[in-house]
């Protein structure tokens, strides 16, 4: 075998910190200089609901003014309200 090539693989378990790092401790009786890591990882929280929107459901909760459609005075424009 090309010790070159002669990939191994071990399985570790983790916490990762409120940093956001990872610190591993490696077996002794690994010999090596280089190796590669990858993270697998189970979100914790829980995606939002997805929630069907019903046509009307919001009717009768939502007053809109007698003045909505009115023009906008100076003052508005100009920031001064």
């Amino acid at each position: 075998m090309n010790k070159k090539n002669d990939m191994r693989a071990i399985e570790l378990t983790a916490q990762i910190n409120e940093l956001h790092e990872i610190h591993l401790k490696l077996p002794e009786d690994i010999n090596a200089t280089q190796v590669k890591v990858i993270v697998m990882y189970q979100n914790t929280e829980t995606p939002p609901e997805d929630k069907k929107r019903v046509f009307g459901q919001y009717r009768g909760q939502i007053k809109i003014s007698d003045s909505f459609n009115d023009e906008l005075g100076d003052d508005f424009w100009s920031g001064k309200t």
